[in-house]
């Protein structure tokens, strides 16, 4: 079993409480627009760390992190962007590749809206944790924190961070 803490959205905020949640997971993943590679920094310092970079991030950031990140944790197959959209309405840069070869699970961030729904056409679950920073439409700060145990993707829980 691997536990897994999702953010987005930090736009160079991270506080304690991120940092508290960060601890508890065994990976944490961010969906981009970091900001400041500060923010990765700490997060490295206590977990192993995959991420992406979205729309907002530097050169410095898209020389640490890519585009696009495709990975297996246990039996799962994941896809990390920062622009994906959600079912139906995924963005073109992706929507093929994902009729081609769909993960069994999808993330993405750039909206600040937390989103987590099902595409039964592709067999996909669709993740966006919302907005971990203080910058943006948002009201509430959220993260999202789930378990991946061999084939399935179990106790997801949405985190409130508080008004930003």
């Amino acid at each position: 079993m691997t536990k897994i803490l999702l953010l987005s959205d930090t736009h160079s905020y991270i506080d304690e409480r991120i940092l508290h949640y960060c601890e508890k997971a065994d990976e944490v993943w961010h969906a981009g627009d970091i900001g400041d590679l500060t923010v990765t920094d700490q997060i490295e310092k206590l977990k192993p760390l995959r991420a992406v970079y979205g729309n907002i991030d530097d050169h410095h950031i898209r020389a640490s992190f890519p585009l696009h990140q495709r990975f297996t944790v246990e039996n799962v197959s994941v896809w990390i962007t920062h622009i994906g959209g959600y079912p139906p309405k995924y963005n073109a840069m992706v929507r093929e590749e994902l009729k081609l070869n769909p993960p069994r699970l999808f993330i993405c961030g750039h909206s600040h809206i937390l989103k987590v729904m099902p595409d039964s056409k592709l067999g996909v679950l669709h993740m966006n944790p919302g907005a971990a920073g203080k910058h943006g439409f948002h009201k509430v700060r959220t993260m999202l924190r789930f378990e991946i145990n061999k084939d399935n993707i179990e106790n997801l829980e949405v985190i409130e961070l508080g008004k930003k």
